[in-house]
């Protein structure tokens, strides 16, 4: 079997069919997508793409790479990098087609005269909280990883994604949805259900209400977001595309929160929700979640993620929170190794490593005052 690799380009058709490609793969991811990499060509991200076939001429792996151009240290010589976000996509159990793959990227970062490339792929490492009696550990993943860690991958100090996530089993029906849920989640369903919440699919031009909200969840929650531009397009793209669905809730006609459905394949996604202190008692964050499942399934996925869970699952981890309230949804842990690095460049490797985080640390210093004054 022989490596293929094709680079496709922006034009609608070639989109279009990337789009077809990818939906063939195990697990394909939005992230992946021609949509995705149409956004981050916005914010100075190059697209090489990549796919492999059989020995029948059938795609079995392919790649969307992103790729940067750089100065860490804002002064001195450029340099490139390459990341691939969820990905690739392949069928893990697959020892020689990862071999293959592996290979091919590898060719690739050196090509490129890049300093290394960064793979975020959902490998399974098992199901569950780690640690626990009830986690089930995945064999594969633990081999995959063993390999990549043979050919000089190694896991990476920048973590892109989330290294966990929380998943939603969508197939079955929705009173088997209830009885998995905690009670206490349930009975805020019904509270906010009791309570007058109503939740609906909001218009174009109330995407500027959600960003506003979402500035203000940023600040309250401290965590760190990108600029309104950014957000807009993000949603707009998606939504025009079919691929993202933006819902309101409600209370007395007047809007207290909202969440972003996003929907590729057989696979919906949670990445964004935003709430005022209005209502709060009234609890429509449950209702927003169970509105968005529903229209997950209308819409023909099967799993619903719900987008992060701890590293280390213990009280004092930030996303402990939201881990409980995720989990009181019924939805169960799903663990990957996290970003794995190959390096090409070991000397501006470690400048680039050890300059990123303070770059981004005054980037996120910058950009959070700017929203403080936003939502002041």
């Amino acid at each position: 079997m022989n490596s293929t690799p094709n680079s496709m380009e922006k034009a609608m058709p070639e989109e279009s069919a990337w789009n077809r490609t990818i939906l063939q793969l195990p697990s394909p991811h939005l992230l992946q997508t021609s949509e995705w990499a149409e956004l981050k060509a916005e914010v100075g991200w190059s697209n090489i793409r990549r796919t492999w076939e059989d020995g029948d001429h059938r795609i079995v792996a392919a790649a969307s790479i992103l790729k940067r151009t750089l100065r860490p240290l804002r002064s001195g010589p450029a340099i490139a990098i390459l990341y691939i976000p969820r990905g690739p996509l392949l069928d893990w159990t697959d020892l020689n087609l990862c071999e293959r793959v592996m290979n091919d990227l590898e060719d690739l970062v050196r090509k490129e005269c890049a300093v290394f490339i960064k793979i975020d792929a959902e490998i399974p490492l098992g199901t569950g909280i780690p640690g626990e009696e009830s986690f089930v550990e995945d064999a594969v993943g633990s081999k995959v990883v063993s390999l990549l860690h043979g050919r000089n991958w190694s896991n990476s100090p920048e973590q892109i994604q989330f290294k966990n996530t929380m998943l939603l089993d969508l197939t079955c029906d929705e009173e088997a949805w209830l009885t998995r849920m905690k009670q206490k989640t349930r009975y805020n369903l019904r509270l906010a259900q009791k309570s007058g919440v109503q939740v609906r699919e909001a218009r174009n031009d109330e995407l500027g209400l959600l960003y506003q909200m979402y500035a203000e969840t940023s600040v309250r929650d401290g965590f760190v977001i990108r600029s309104r531009e950014y957000y807009l397009d993000v949603w707009q793209r998606f939504t025009a595309a079919h691929k993202a669905i933006p819902l309101l809730a409600e209370v007395d006609g007047k809007v207290v929160a909202g969440l972003i459905l996003f929907v590729f394949g057989k696979r919906a996604w949670y990445l964004y929700g935003m709430s005022t202190q209005q209502a709060r008692e009234k609890m429509p964050n449950y209702l927003l979640q169970w509105e968005a499942m529903r229209r997950a399934r209308e819409m023909g996925c099967e799993v619903y993620d719900l987008w992060g869970a701890p590293d280390e699952f213990k009280a004092e981890d930030r996303m402990f929170g939201v881990f409980r309230f995720k989990e009181g949804l019924g939805a169960y842990v799903s663990c990957t190794p996290g970003a794995l690095d190959f390096v090409n460049k070991k000397g501006l490797y470690f400048l680039y490593t050890k300059a990123l985080p303070k770059v981004l640390g005054w980037m996120r210093r910058k950009r959070s005052a700017e929203t403080q004054k936003e939502v002041m």
